[in-house]
């Protein structure tokens, strides 16, 4: 949100949280929070649809229309280009606001709002846009028990939703009616705030931003624009999306594309792109098992690729007698173990990496220095020099685990036969109860991996000679030196000053045994 300022915005965050926190009441907040960003979406699709159709007539040269105003019958006329340009179509009195302004006296909302989801998504059946529209209001299920007891109390707390959605100020001209960033934003505070409450069950589908970014300046540097872009274990599309935040809107030329196991993160990865802007023809979002049963072979290669792929997740592995000889696994002639399917993340994202691209994957430091079939597949990766750097970064960065992690950057044509070691682990800041990547340590660690120099303590270029002299282990912290912090100390200066403390000490006690005696003295 370029135009807004930091108070703005952060009271802007204040009061969503706070709303998002009154409403839920007795649910769970990792529960409900597909409520308050389904609810979310609805309204930002009503006023993106409202706002396109609207610009469309007045160019037309009619200056007084208005969308929401219209009977559906009126604008059905409109739908089947809409549908072409947009992806969907939501007829007037199906449109957020309308809905809304009727909410209250609806005994049956629940039904409406059921119907106006069902209308939504089918408006693209048999479009282009089908299986990126399909199934993204499943999560908000207005008839839940969740929401209250009978319908009368779940209508009661849909009502509040809307009412508390719908005042949002999403488009306000304090913000200079920058609506599409602050829908986005909102979206991913909401994401952040829930992923951070939700322990390990949120920090599985959510990177934060600062990693985010982090990657996708490292996967584009040195580029103004790129092809595709591509997240293997896309989540929620906070990777993907991070994109645009280093490069700026419609620099990803032919669009996002990603794969996601989990249909509910999946549902929220589609809803993000829409959220920040990205039509439907500009993203392809799958569902599924990325490594059993990839979905893009008829996209790849990829010009960037950028993922943080579940840590030692278990697949099949060499119990599925077809995988070594899948086009992916195969070069390495060993498949990554059955109890942690890490490197076969990275094998697959080589293979589909472009001849001229780059990677960038967040791993568990233990696929650095691991044997068996582990230490092969590195071996593979560094004989056929495909490993560009390894960056090490600080410790608790994630939400729901404490743990370090790596960044494991592939390329496929390099300048040179050696791999670049950061260690980063120093890099960051501590706020609340977690630690923080902010820009000034990103810049750090950006600027070294495109300088690509030694730097005493941070930075190491390791022939890969040596790390196969080494046992191929990749570990930063065996290549990249620690500062010693120790204080040198001076030890025949100590011996003096321990002299002189002896001294003074025997001359304090014949001080004192001199006034002892005297007292005694007198005393007789």
């Amino acid at each position: 949100m370029p135009n807004a300022g930091a108070a703005e915005r952060a009271e802007l965050h204040r009061t969503i949280w706070r709303i998002a926190n009154e409403l839920r009441g007795s649910i769970d907040g990792w529960d409900f929070k597909s409520y308050v960003l389904g609810m979310l979406f609805y309204r930002f699709i009503s006023e993106n649809l409202t706002r396109y159709l609207n610009e469309q007539e007045r160019l037309a040269g009619n200056p007084e229309f208005d969308y929401a105003a219209l009977s559906d019958e009126d604008a059905e006329f409109g739908r089947e280009e809409t549908v072409r340009e947009k992806g969907f179509y939501i007829l007037p009195s199906q449109l957020f606001q309308n809905v809304r302004a009727v909410a209250r006296q609806d005994e049956n909302l629940n039904e409406t709002l059921s119907s106006v989801f069902a209308a939504i998504e089918g408006s693209a059946n048999g479009a282009e846009s089908e299986n990126d529209i399909k199934g993204l209001f499943d999560d908000l299920d207005v008839n839940s028990s969740k929401l209250g007891a009978t319908v009368a109390k779940r209508n009661e707390k849909l009502v509040k939703l809307l009412n508390a959605i719908g005042d949002l100020p999403l488009a306000n001209a304090a913000f200079a009616d920058n609506s599409i960033d602050l829908f986005g934003d909102a979206y991913e505070y909401l994401m952040q705030m829930y992923a951070s409450g939700a322990g390990k069950s949120g920090g599985e589908f959510y990177t934060p931003q600062e990693v985010s970014e982090l990657l996708a300046r490292i996967a584009v540097a040195g580029k103004k624009e790129v092809n595709k872009v591509y997240d293997p274990a896309c989540g929620s599309g906070s990777l993907l999306l991070s994109f645009n935040k280093v490069l700026g809107q419609d620099k990803v030329r032919q669009g996002f594309f990603g794969q996601e196991v989990n249909l509910t993160t999946f549902n929220l990865c589609r809803i993000n792109m829409f959220l920040h802007d990205v039509n439907y023809e500009k993203f392809d979002i799958a569902l599924g098992d990325t490594l059993i049963d990839p979905a893009h072979w008829d996209d790849e290669p990829f010009e960037a690729i950028v993922s943080n792929p579940p840590y030692s997740v278990k697949w099949e592995g060499d119990a599925n007698p077809l995988l070594i000889n899948d086009p992916r696994f195969a070069p390495a002639g060993v498949l990554a173990p059955k109890g942690k399917a890490d490197l076969a993340f990275v094998m697959h994202i080589l293979h589909w990496l472009a001849v001229n691209g780059t990677a960038a994957i967040v791993e568990f430091p233990g696929v650095l220095y691991r044997g068996g079939a582990e230490k092969k597949i590195r071996k593979y990766l560094v004989d056929n020099n495909y490993i560009d750097a390894i960056i090490q970064l600080p410790p608790d960065l994630f939400f729901g685990t404490p743990i370090t992690t790596c960044i494991i950057v592939l390329k496929k044509s390099k300048t040179d036969n050696s791999t670049l070691f950061i260690d980063a682990s120093a890099e960051f800041t501590r706020q609340g109860n977690k630690n923080r990547l902010l820009r000034e340590f990103q810049d750090k660690i950006h600027d070294a991996f495109v300088a690509r120099k030694d730097e005493d303590h941070f930075a190491k270029l390791v022939e890969n000679t040596a790390i196969a002299d080494h046992g191929y282990n990749m570990s930063v912290s065996a290549w990249v030196e620690q500062e010693d912090t120790r204080e040198v100390v001076d030890i025949d200066q100590l011996n003096g000053e321990v002299a002189n403390i002896v001294g003074r000490q025997s001359d304090l006690r014949s001080q004192i045994d001199a006034i002892v005696a005297d007292l005694e003295g007198a005393a007789a």
